[in-house]
């Protein structure tokens, strides 16, 4: 339900965008439309079938993705070799996709939106229910995920149980709080396009620091604290860029230490439990 919330709240394809969903769609021989794709395949797709393959070297389910949302909902149950596939076009947005007779660069500029449940039984942590799954069975399930995926990760939500009143509420009253929540989302859009050109995912990194516009003490704090919590490279610039949309959202112009603390604690630490969480990386 979140995951179809969020292509809601996306702003409009433009023209360039829809005709590079058409031409990766025709490719691969399915219907298109003038939306953004949303893309959920099961647990079961292949790599191939995700990454892209066959003998043609077609585009998969990255590829069908781009420019829009790629679901992948319990993330743990896919095979270790698929979901690490993804490693790559996280970082770069393009996948190389290579046969014994044909080769293919195709794009991948998606945005993942992951979910799992607490445990294989899913009642680990449940006041109503009692968890069946062993020590070892849970440890499987929440070391499934590698570090270097998990750090490509932006934002980290333990989703807890709806109440019967939250789902049952008037749709109106829905409709409502998702067009105040759209009209946020594209006001800080347009500043950051006219700001730099790009949305804050797509920032390159040696412009990031001087785009958030971090005061002396705001970078020292920022220095002291990605120390202490051992954040990579990797985790500090996601972390900027995350700091830098709140910022955007709430019409600041620079990145203070309200908005990075923020930003932190979507980060998972080491330490943090994966269960009743959801996930999403640009």
């Amino acid at each position: 339900m979140a995951a179809e919330l969020i292509r809601q709240l996306l702003p409009k394809p433009s023209t360039k965008e829809i005709l590079e969903s058409q031409i990766l769609l025709d490719i691969s021989n399915q219907p298109y439309s003038l939306e953004r794709p949303f893309r959920a395949p099961h647990h079961s797709v292949s790599t191939a079938g995700l990454v892209g393959g066959t003998r043609h070297a077609n585009p998969g389910e990255i590829s069908l993705a781009h420019n829009g949302i790629l679901f992948l909902d319990e993330l743990p149950e896919f095979s270790l070799a698929t979901i690490e596939a993804l490693r790559q076009p996280l970082e770069t947005g393009e996948i190389q996709v290579t046969r014994a007779e044909q080769s293919h660069v195709y794009p991948a500029r998606f945005q993942l939106v992951a979910a799992m449940n607490p445990c294989p039984c899913g009642f680990k942590d449940s006041i109503d229910n009692h968890c069946r799954c062993s020590t070892a069975a849970l440890n499987r399930y929440e070391t499934k995920l590698s570090e270097p995926l998990l750090d490509r990760i932006d934002l980290y939500v333990q989703v807890k149980r709806s109440r019967v009143s939250e789902i049952m509420a008037p749709t109106t009253q829905q409709s409502t709080l998702r067009a105040q929540a759209k009209t946020r989302i594209d006001s800080a859009r347009e500043r950051q396009i006219t700001r730099q050109g790009v949305a804050n995912a797509r920032i390159p990194s040696a412009e990031l620091l001087d785009l958030c516009s971090l005061s002396p003490t705001t970078k020292s704090w920022l220095e002291t604290t990605g120390e202490r919590l051992r954040l990579s490279g990797r985790g500090l610039h996601r972390c900027l860029r995350v700091a830098r949309t709140i910022a955007d959202l709430a019409n600041t112009e620079s990145v203070t230490t309200a908005e990075l603390c923020e930003a932190l604690a979507y980060r998972r630490s080491p330490s943090m439990q994966l269960s009743n969480t959801s996930f999403g990386a640009t």
